[in-house]
């Protein structure tokens, strides 16, 4: 247990707990600028950030987690342990895992992105499916790419679901929403970014662009240069307009007697590939 003993808070039914458990939603979301973080590893990731408002934790989690709670006590953030049935009544899951935080939105600006000339950026248009953004952020954040953006008409990333999908990379690197997809592929290619689509369609195919990428003979892309995946929605994909505006459309090869490959596992090989590359290439690639 931390040295300092936060108050406890035992009723399920109390306004502090009402408030907490309304920020599940999106409209409670939008109107406080505040999210939930839920489960030790978001959680943690979220106090290292110094992204918490305010700290919840039932005693056996404050034990197990104790250092997590004395770095958000000397941050001053506002803490309470609280029982399994206020924790239930706050949080969205079935069984919940100890620990919640609740985090203030703070979300890039498209122009601040830009500016850092980024080398690898995940651009996610109109994906709706939460888990799958946030696989695709934790994703991203492992490959060790500089940005994710989620166009308009995509799922909110401040959804529980999709920050627990994050596993605390949502705290990691800067997410812009909300941009139409023609203003960012127009800013990422301004900023020196190649631009390609994934699509299973492709007229170019990703072994390809990586075997290119080691022998340096031409594929019709560049892996090793500054680039930004655009990856569509998990059932329709990317519709033709959004495949016009890349400089190319990419397929993952299919070896085996699959049909297709999800929306995030698509994304995993595409980011790596272009990390092995850009790895490879060093800095200066680009």
């Amino acid at each position: 247990m931390p040295s300092t003993t936060p108050p406890l808070l035992a009723n399920p039914r109390a306004e502090r707990v009402r408030a907490v458990r309304a920020l599940t939603g999106r409209p409670a979301r939008s109107r406080h600028g505040r999210f939930l973080a839920e489960g030790p590893q978001a959680v943690r990731e979220a106090v290292a950030a110094g992204a918490v408002l305010e700290l919840y934790a039932t005693e056996e989690a404050a034990r197990r987690h104790a250092d997590v709670l004395e770095r958000a006590l000397g941050d001053g953030v506002r803490t309470w342990t609280v029982t399994e049935d206020v924790l239930a009544a706050m949080s969205d899951t079935v069984t919940p895992q100890g620990l919640l935080a609740v985090c203030p939105v703070r979300t890039a600006q498209l122009a601040d992105v830009l500016a850092t000339r980024p080398r690898l950026v995940a651009v996610l248009d109109r994906v709706q499916d939460p888990g799958n953004a946030g696989t695709v952020l934790r994703a991203a954040d492992a490959a060790g790419a500089e940005a994710v953006v989620l166009t308009r008409g995509s799922v909110d990333v401040h959804n529980p679901k999709c920050v627990r999908s994050t596993a605390g990379s949502l705290f990691h690197l800067p997410v812009v929403v909300g941009v139409p997809l023609e203003q960012v592929v127009e800013g990422l290619r301004g900023a020196g970014s190649a631009v390609l689509a994934a699509d299973g369609e492709g007229a170019l195919d990703l072994d390809d662009l990586a075997d290119a990428a080691v022998t340096g003979a031409g594929a019709g892309a560049d892996l090793r240069a500054p680039t930004a995946w655009v990856f569509g929605n998990e059932a329709a994909g990317l519709d033709e307009a959004a495949r016009s505006l890349a400089d190319a459309v990419v397929r993952v090869p299919l070896h085996g007697r699959a049909e297709s490959l999800n929306l995030a596992t698509a994304a995993v090989v595409c980011l790596y590939a272009s990390a092995r590359a850009q790895r490879r290439a060093g800095p200066a690639a680009g």
